[in-house]
């Protein structure tokens, strides 16, 4: 017998108890604001507006599934199951902070506070719930397929995200690494650089999005379900023992883009999360490509 779905709630610490964990009690938080010319009046407003809004959704719930809650920072410690409904209850950020713990688990968008977040990814609000929860579980659930980006390194470790993943020194230093296309005989191309980044269509209204224009790049900026990756080295520097001819390129499916490592510590995170990064050293390789799982958006 199958299990009942489980609806599982994703949110983030609000503003406000991020300020008590710091300061200890609401006068202290709101001294310490006073103090730099603001109100905790409209961040308690905040952090009323998204605590009514998880109650709200998780009231949506039909009565025979099961419900659990994670906190932003305990995703990569969460076990999320095949049978699971994700319901995002934030920005749009947090969707893809979720995105790349699931393996095709249908997700549900739900803006926490409209009017303050563009509503790309959490496109829809708390009076919406009963009927995004039916249709996530339907047999012809109404999901968008979002392309996702993966790294998989020569030790097997692996890293997916929605938005874009990073490739880079820990700190403000300069990487120093090889970089190759599939195929491409010999080592590829030294570098050294600020480090590289490679995004999808999703990801190409953010960061992606700041390097495209920088470069007034003539390629296209993938849409979100285009099943086609993005790439750009960040400030390559030309000298006697590096190079810069391969500094921006398009990845489409079975197309990879492969990395070497050439000094002490490289770094690889995805989506922002530099807390669950993967971590590369002399001589170890990634290859970055179209990951062969997406994330099922429930429009």
């Amino acid at each position: 017998m199958s299990l009942a779905p489980r609806a599982v709630l994703v949110h983030r610490r609000t503003e406000y108890e991020e300020l008590l964990a710091r300061h200890g009690t609401h006068g202290q938080a709101a001294f310490f604001l006073s103090s730099r010319g603001r109100s905790i009046d409209e961040v308690l407003r905040r952090h009323d507006r998204s605590h009514r809004a998880l109650r709200e959704v998780t009231a949506a719930v039909p009565l025979t599934w099961r419900t659990s809650r994670v906190e932003r920072a305990d995703l990569d410690r969460f076990l999320f199951a095949p049978e699971d409904v994700v319901v995002v209850v934030g920005q749009d950020g947090l969707v893809a902070n979720t995105a790349k713990y699931l393996r095709g688990q249908p997700v549900v968008g739900i803006d926490s506070d409209p009017g303050r977040n563009p509503g790309v990814l959490v496109r829809h609000r708390c009076a919406d719930a009963p009927a995004l929860l039916r249709a996530a579980t339907a047999a012809a659930d109404r999901a968008q397929e979002l392309t996702m980006v993966e790294a998989v390194a020569d030790d097997t470790q692996r890293l997916l995200a929605l938005n874009e993943i990073y490739l880079g020194p820990p700190g403000h230093q300069t990487a120093r690494y090889r970089l190759a296309a599939d195929g491409e005989e010999g080592p590829g191309e030294a570098q050294a650089s600020s480090g590289v980044l490679v995004g999808t269509g999703t990801g190409a209204t953010g960061w992606l999005r700041s390097l495209w224009l920088e470069r007034g790049a003539r390629t296209e900026l993938p849409a979100p379900c285009d099943p086609r990756l993005q790439w750009f080295v960040r400030e390559a520097w030309p000298s006697p023992t590096t190079g810069t001819t391969k500094v921006s390129g398009e990845l489409g499916p079975g197309q990879g883009l492969r990395l070497t490592v050439e000094s002490d510590r490289i770094v690889v995170f995805g989506d922002g999360m530099e807390g669950d990064a993967m971590e590369l050293t002399w001589g170890q390789s990634v290859r970055l490509a179209v990951a062969d799982t997406s994330l099922r958006l429930v429009t």
